[in-house]
């Protein structure tokens, strides 16, 4: 015969067997640990950083637009980019706030 006959086995009765969930826990954790507590904690200090941001503060939009800001409000901020140019930016647009005197330098 091409088909071998199957024998019961002596394996553990059915029920739950930790140790088979076992691998899944640490994968969890090690994802835990590794990639969502790290984007929770930039995410924290970049929600921070935006609501600190006042007149006079040097930033950097998404785009890569550096600039000034001459006015902040609630959800828009006016940033002076050159000599009389101005732009409105939304708030989440600022990636960044440059060190003071970061616009004299260049």
């Amino acid at each position: 015969m091409f088909i071998s006959p199957a024998y019961a086995s002596t394996a553990a009765p059915a029920g739950f067997d930790i140790m088979g969930l076992l691998p899944m826990v640490v994968i969890f954790v090690l994802f835990w640990f590794l990639m969502v507590r790290p984007q929770q904690k930039r995410m924290k200090e970049h929600q921070k950083m935006l609501s600190e941001i006042q007149k006079g503060d040097e930033v950097v939009t998404q785009g890569g637009i550096i600039g000034r800001v001459v006015k902040a409000g609630e959800q828009y901020i006016t940033v002076e980019i050159a000599n009389n140019v101005e732009i409105n930016v939304q708030r989440a647009a600022i990636s960044g706030k440059l060190e003071k005197g970061t616009l004299k330098a260049q």
